[in-house]
């Protein structure tokens, strides 16, 4: 090194060193550093370069060190007019120089590499020349470190190609963002992928499915690249949706605001002039309307919606007056979708809002109070002067919207939701509104004509007017106006009767049933009790014999779904369930069409959990057949041979409708609900409510579990998205309700396994891909079954202060997060089950035997035993050699099965001391286990390879060894005394595998540690990453 070169090194470090100190003198140094270069431009790259490497040596992200990053950048990145080749053969220069430490095996040479080059990137400008070879290169490797293990050295890859991504040339890029998307583990990572990614249908997608990432960082990214880089107009109206959707419903404030933020800056204020009705027409609110509902609501807090003067409802409401006859005709306009709806939720928004001031007023004094009661009156003044001005305009207002046909059902269904806030306290209105309702209720059902003539109705045939939501609006409304107490009752029944002559007369077509059925349905809802509807028009015994259950029996399917679902809603308002109810619907559940067989299920359900099991089987008489106390198992069914015999209680047909095979085939209605879902929803609130079914028995209990495992891991069940919805909320909270909870998983675990593992117990196998598949789905039910067994036990109100107390005592359990339970309840109780199956299994030299065996020792030994379990740890060491016999030619798993036994050695307050034969066929007693398994008790784990099997002896055989033998003696190492030829064969194999240990048990303790050391790691984040990321933090 010359002494020409030492001297520009100092000068350049000089300037670095006071580039460190703050970002308001970089232009001054800059200066400095190209005087520099211009006074030596050969040496200059090289000096230059020396003088960095400390920088590429230095771990910590602290300011100093990035305000240093950042002048070397903005030092690469400048172009001087009067000397732009030195510039740009600079910049190639240390481009390249860059490259190389990019890729270098040091992660801070990386990292600081990656770093400069992100920097140099975004700072550089257009017409800076460098060669197209760099540029690929520089690409390359970038791309190449989109995969490194160090988040922060990805987080600059990204950032470096986040300008080549909206090249249409660089397409490539892009392609690694989504797939790098896609994998990534770190939120920052995450964020910065977002963030590069350009505008293009193929990455909307990717953008919109962020908006739902775990992280806040990368949800708020998305947020704000979707307004700054895609305009209202290039996404379609399903995705304009979602990202309402989920942005104004997110759980994080931040998210919020980002999301208010595009809706009111870019598409309300930028595309729509500031008119929300304009914002609602690009959403669809008639199919989206909960969407809309949400856009209205948040604009009005927000304080966006400015009502004009002039703008109301009364503005659709124009009279006409003709001077000679001196009359006033209406002349109605009609409204839009998004105006009726923009309309309704203002009206919503001033009444509520002028009721929460009201109360305010009402509970403060003062000037506060007054304060208050002016802005209630203010918003009940603007209400007032927006909703029409009489009942009579009102009326004539829907009525006109009813009149122009179904494409404006929607608008009309708005209007109505708005006349329940309408004052109907004077005589004259309430007769005009009474009248307005009789209307509604006596309108027929909309229905079209095939090409065949067959009437096919309009909407979902259940409910008045076709949807829901009508009926809901027409009640809302009808009990408005009918607000005295059971006026609205005899109202609505007065309805009924009228509608129910036909159908008592049998003059009435389909059309007619339905139609009264519809009513019928819309009182049963609505009601609490049969007291409000005792000596009105009709009975609610007339009604059901002479509508309901003729109704279920009609021969169009359509009107026994109805039917059948008024009868469900008709029992749960009995104090006690009919038995002709009851029958008829087992009998439509049974033998009915699809759609009647889906309803029926669910009335059963329904009536079953809220009368009981053992009231409905006490209608029909079941109950005397066998008491449901000493029921243990479900009785068997077949639901095709039944043939009208049903005399059966109702969790055995409900049961063999839940197992029923082929129901998916033929029992699927157009709401994808079938009868397994729903039955397996009722079976689910079953358990989780098993304190209120104490008549269900503990072995039902556990059936039922099976069959919902079963369900839950069954690829015919797939596509019922609902029921994997409803049983995965199930499985995370059942497991932590009860202890109880648990013990039936224990007992669920070998049956589970039994029916789903190919090959044992009769299963059918298949080919090897087919056996393979089946096998890790029995091993992902094991596992997820684990883990549950795992879960911690919410403690309840009642134990909170016990609980506090125990955990203060020195009897404390091992794991204090968990209550104290009995071993079945725990893991202890499993593992001895699985441990018994292991060893009494039949068919062990079998290929599907050795998996099957091997798959259950992986799980115990990921169990954890407590050591105030003595009985269940000196159990389970008795299982664990002949475990390990079964399972020799897995050598990994027998250490592991060692590793365990040395562990329940330790928890053992007395090893030496072994169970006596009471004491173990108590433990079976309590497991329900067979009491003929046989055990071994000796504290030797089987080498490996193994020696020629000893055969152990029964617990009897081994007691009478024990006493016979001194005091002081410890345990043997193997239950039959060894030979003098045994001892000699074996002396130079038992000192060898002694050796073997030994060199094991070194390597295992250094693997030991190193996995201490990654486990600390962030669980969210890999170990590598995690410990990477520590240093630029």
């Amino acid at each position: 090194m010359t002494g020409e070169e030492k001297l520009l090194m100092q000068k350049i470090a000089i300037v670095l060193d006071e580039s460190r100190a703050s970002y308001a003198i970089h232009n001054r140094k800059l200066k400095e550093l190209l005087a520099i270069r211009s006074s030596s431009p050969l040496h200059f790259f090289s000096a230059f370069s020396k003088t960095l490497t400390p920088l590429f040596d230095f771990q910590k992200r602290i300011a100093s060190a990035e305000r240093v990053v950042r002048f070397i950048a903005i030092f690469s990145a400048h172009r001087d007019g009067k000397h732009s080749a030195d510039c740009d053969a600079f910049l190639e220069e240390f481009l390249r120089f860059l490259l190389v430490a990019a890729i270098a095996s040091n992660k801070t040479a990386r990292f600081r590499s990656c770093q400069i080059i992100s920097e140099i990137v975004m700072r550089l400008p257009d017409d800076a020349e460098v060669s197209n070879e760099l540029w690929d290169d520089v690409i390359d490797c970038m791309k190449l470190r989109v995969g490194d293990k160090v988040p922060a050295i990805r987080t600059f890859a990204v950032r470096a190609l986040a300008r080549f991504a909206n090249d249409s040339e660089n397409s490539d890029v892009v392609d690694v963002f989504l797939q790098a998307l896609s994998v990534e583990q770190n939120p920052e990572v995450r964020k910065t992928i977002v963030l590069s990614l350009p505008p293009s249908s193929a990455t909307s997608a990717a953008i919109i499915e962020c908006t739902r990432d775990v992280s806040e960082l990368v949800r708020r990214a998305a947020y704000c690249v979707l307004a700054n880089k895609f305009p209202l107009q290039s996404l379609s109206i399903k995705l304009r949706t979602i990202i309402l959707q989920r942005g104004l419903a997110d759980r994080s404030e931040s998210v919020k605001k980002e999301c208010l933020k595009l809706m009111k800056d870019e598409w309300l204020v930028r595309r729509c002039n500031g008119d929300p009705i304009s914002l609602l027409k690009f959403l669809d609110v008639e199919t989206y309307e909960s969407v809309g509902e949400a856009v209205i609501g948040t604009l009005l807090k927000a304080g966006m919606v400015d009502l004009q003067d002039g703008q109301s409802i009364r503005q659709f409401l124009v009279s006409t007056c003709d001077t000679n006859e001196g009359q006033c005709i209406p002349n109605i306009q009609l409204m839009e979708a998004e105006v009726a709806i923009y309309w309704r939720i203002l009206c919503k928004h001033l009444q509520t809002e002028a009721q929460a001031k009201g109360s305010d007023a009402a509970s403060t004094m003062g000037t506060e109070a007054v304060i208050y009661a002016a802005e209630a009156s203010d918003n009940n003044e603007l209400l007032e002067r927006i909703l029409p001005s009489t009942v009579s305009d009102y009326v004539e207002l829907v009525k006109a919207h009813l009149a122009a046909g179904p494409n404006y059902h929607f608008v009309s269904r708005q209007l109505l939701m708005l006349g329940v806030m309408l004052d109907f306290s004077d005589a004259t209105n309430r007769k005009v509104a009474s009248s307005f309702v009789q209307e509604l209720l006596h309108r027929p059902i909309e229905h079209e004509v095939d090409d065949d003539g067959n009437k096919v109705i309009i909407g979902d045939g259940i409910n008045l007017g076709g949807d829901r939501e009508w009926a809901f609006a027409v009640s809302e409304l009808a009990r408005k106006v009918h607000a005295s107490v059971g006026e609205f009752e005899e109202v609505v029944l007065g309805v009924v009767e009228e509608l129910a002559r036909p159908c008592r007369e049998r003059t009435a077509d389909f059309m007619q049933w339905m139609h009264c059925l519809a009513i019928t349905s819309l009182l049963l809802e609505n009601i609490k009790s049969f007291h409000w509807v005792q000596g009105k028009a009709i009975e609610p015994a007339e009604l059901l014999h002479s509508v309901l259950l003729p109704g279920a029996k009609h021969v169009h399917p359509d009107v026994q779904r109805s039917a059948t679902r008024c009868l469900g809603l008709f029992g749960l308002l009995e104090r006690k369930p009919s038995e002709e109810l009851v029958k008829q619907l087992q009998h439509s559940f049974v033998n009915g069409p699809s759609p009647v067989s889906v309803m029926a299920s669910k009335a059963l359900v329904d009536i079953g959990m809220w009368h009981g099991p053992q009231e409905v089987d006490r209608t029909t008489g079941q109950h005397l057949s066998q008491s449901q106390d000493d029921k243990r198992n479900f009785t068997l069914l077949n639901l095709c041979d039944l043939n009208g015999d049903l005399n059966v209680q109702l969790l055995d047909l409900l049961y063999a409708g839940l197992d029923q095979g082929d129901w998916v085939e033929y029992v699927e209605t157009d709401d994808h609900e079938s009868v397994q879902a729903i039955l397996g929803e009722g079976f689910a609130k079953i358990l989780l409510l098993s304190e209120s079914y104490l008549s269900i028995t503990s072995p039902l209990h556990t059936s039922i579990l099976i069959k919902l495992i079963n369900l839950y891991f069954n690829n015919e069940t797939k596509e019922m998205h609902r029921l994997k919805q409803c049983l995965s909320v199930f499985f995370e909270h059942y497991p932590s309700l009860s202890t109880d909870h648990k013990k039936c998983i224990s007992k669920a675990f070998i049956p589970v396994m039994r029916s789903m593992w190919p090959g044992i117990y009769g299963n059918v196998g298949g080919s090897s891909v087919l056996v393979s598949n089946m096998r890790k789905r029995a091993i992902q039910a094991s596992r997820f079954m684990l883990q549950m067994m795992q879960a911690a036990v919410y403690p309840k109100e009642n134990e909170m202060e016990g609980d506090n107390d125990r955990r203060k005592s020195p009897e404390t359990p091992d794991n204090p997060e968990q209550l104290p339970f009995d071993f079945d309840s725990g893991e202890e109780g499993l593992a001895i089950r699985i441990a018994a199956e292991v060893v009494n299994f039949p068919t062990k030299k079998t290929s599907a035997g050795k998996s099957y065996m091997s798959a259950l020792c992986r799980i115990v030994i990921l169990l954890h035993f407590r050591s105030s379990e003595q009985e269940a740890i000196k159990c389970m060491r008795g299982f664990l050699n002949p475990m390990a016999e079964f399972v020799l030619t897995d050598k990994e798993l027998v250490k592991e099965l060692t590793r365990m036994a040395d562990k329940l050695r330790v928890l053992d307050k007395h090893p030496d001391q072994s169970l006596s034969e009471d004491e173990v066929n108590l433990i079976f007693g309590r497991l329900e286990l067979d009491s003929n398994i046989s055990m071994d008790v000796s504290t030797t784990m089987p080498p490996t390879p193994a020696p020629r099997s000893v055969r152990s002896i029964r617990l009897r055989r081994q007691a009478r060894q024990e006493s016979s033998s001194d005091e002081g003696e410890t345990s043997p190492t193997s239950v039959v005394p060894p030979t003098p030829s045994m001892l000699s064969t074996r002396s130079q194999r038992a000192s060898k595998t002694a050796a073997l240990d030994k060199i094991t048990a070194k390597r295992n303790v250094r693997i030991e540690e190193t996995d201490d050391e990654n486990d600390a790691v962030s669980d969210v984040t890999s170990e590598e990453d995690s410990s990477d990321s520590e240093d630029y933090a």
